[in-house]
């Protein structure tokens, strides 16, 4: 079937043949549609009502494809839980090219659970209900909380059933990305030896991504350097916010800086360092105290691919990747203090706020705190919202002892309570997708009711606004409604 033309400039398909395998998505018996971001067609230039019309639909379903469009599945390899695997690929997953929105800024428009490929390894190629929805509303909730993230176009179901641990309804997600490059596609030329194709990779990425890297001495380490700094920024948003990953594989690092894979993610709610939500991460490798840790061996494998472009002597490679690799902590732990000093209403941290901050996240664990909410108490502690957040959050002995310290230093700034509130709302939310909620707005999709999943799409596109119709959607998980582990879906 053929669709309307989009505007496609397709320059990964222009790369050379081995960098991917061209084919079309599988169709499905019959699509329906689930919601279409509507904002977000309005800044690539689509027509959301099109989009949610059924030739759209067929289009977000594989049914039909759009002209312009040159559906591939991507060539890449990747450590997964620090065990490597020299090829990936995408195995559920279809570019269907690239768009060019109305300032001229690239997209990848990607189909997610479109059928099999050349990567799938016996697998079906299809994604169930449940992923789709998890992955709209934790994307769409990460954008709105301003964490660099792939995005969701529009989501459809299939008519169609996928097997997992049991027989669950299918759906397909239309994901747009600045790309999706990963370090696991460098990896995968790396270990063919193949220096031709890590060139032209490099060469890729850098008018894609690293357009300042182009003038350089040296081309590869710019590009090294460019993307620690975006991942130093990316993982201390993620921990301001305590979202946890789960599943910090390279092939899910994306060298644009942007989160991608939102499997087996979560929000944590009771402060604990040591929390893990992945039902396969059993060793904790991804818990929310490691994930910087992990960021930086995610980059050493970069770097490693890079080393042949780095230097033609083998040792002052090793030198230039060790010298830049060594940046991160620093810039990791400038990006986390600066966060931090906006959650709690200082323009900056200070050397003697090491025994604050330290003594915050003591109480927060000691109390077993829900971090959203405890953040969002102090934001609006002598503020006209105090009384209604009361309903929902009230500090533990832990954290009322903390008080009078953050207090005392409030003071020593000397600023205005009004003001330091505001610019704490901007940074503390109060509304997140909470994992019960999800879950709640999967099952009673997966019974026919969307309204769930519509709402909470709604709410957690405006993190920040406090909106008392909405205070169950503010409020932590139950004992009975807690959601303990998450699943890849695949």
């Amino acid at each position: 079937m053929n669709a309307p033309a989009l505007p496609f400039d397709n320059s990964y398909a222009r790369l050379p043949a081995r960098f991917y395998a061209r084919l079309a998505p599988t169709p499905v018996r019959e699509p329906g549609l689930l919601r279409v971001n509507r904002p977000l067609c309005e800044t690539l230039g689509i027509d959301a009502d099109w989009l949610a019309s059924p030739g759209g639909i067929a289009v977000v379903a594989g049914n039909a494809i759009p002209g312009g469009a040159e559906p591939l599945a991507a060539a890449y390899a990747g450590h997964q839980f620090g065990q490597y695997n020299p090829q990936l690929g995408d195995g559920r997953a279809l570019l269907l090219g690239e768009l060019l929105d109305r300032d001229g800024r690239r997209f990848d428009l990607q189909l997610k659970g479109s059928g099999p490929t050349p990567w799938s390894r016996g697998g079906d190629g299809r994604s169930p209900l449940g992923p789709v929805l998890r992955e709209y509303l934790v994307s769409e909730g990460m954008y709105a909380l301003g964490v660099p993230t792939t995005r969701a176009l529009a989501a459809v179901t299939t008519g169609e059933r996928v097997m997992r641990d049991g027989i669950e309804p299918g759906a397909v997600l239309a994901r747009v990305a600045s790309s999706h490059i990963r370090v696991g596609t460098f990896q995968y030329f790396a270990v063919r030896g193949d220096r031709e194709a890590l060139e032209t990779l490099l060469g890729h990425v850098i008018e894609r991504h690293y357009p300042q890297a182009r003038d350089a001495a040296n081309p590869a380490l710019a590009v090294l350097e460019g993307v620690i700094a975006r991942q130093a920024g990316l993982i201390a948003s993620w921990q301001h916010l305590g979202f946890i990953h789960g599943v910090m594989n390279t092939d899910n690092m994306l060298l644009c800086g942007e989160t991608v894979d939102y499997g087996p993610c979560a929000f944590m709610e009771a402060f604990h360092p040591e929390t893990v939500f992945s039902s396969i991460d059993h060793g904790g490798r991804y818990a929310y105290q490691n994930q910087p840790g992990i960021a930086h061996w995610n980059l050493v494998r970069l770097a490693e691919t890079l080393l042949p472009l780095l230097h033609d002597d083998q040792e002052e490679a090793v030198a230039l990747a060790q010298d830049t690799l060594a940046a991160f902590p620093r810039q990791f732990s400038e990006a986390h203090a600066a966060g931090l000093a906006r959650k709690l209403g200082l323009s900056g941290l200070r050397p003697d706020d090491d025994e604050l901050v330290e003594g915050l996240f003591a109480a927060l664990a000691e109390d077993g705190a829900d971090f959203t909410l405890a953040f969002r108490y102090l934001s609006e502690e002598g503020g006209p919202e105090a009384a209604a957040l009361a309903d929902l959050f009230q500090p533990g002995d832990a954290l009322r002892a903390w008080l009078p310290h953050w207090r005392q230093r409030l003071a020593t700034a000397g600023e205005d309570g009004a003001a330091r509130r505001a610019r704490q709302r901007a940074a503390n939310p109060v509304f997140i997708p909470r994992n019960h909620l999800v879950q709640a707005a999967i099952e009673a999709a997966e019974d026919g009711d969307l309204a769930p999943f519509h709402r909470l799409a709604e709410r957690v596109a405006n993190p920040y606004r406090w909106d008392p119709a909405d205070a169950d959607l503010a409020r932590p998980a139950r004992p009975e409604e807690r959601v303990q582990r998450t699943f890849c879906g695949t």
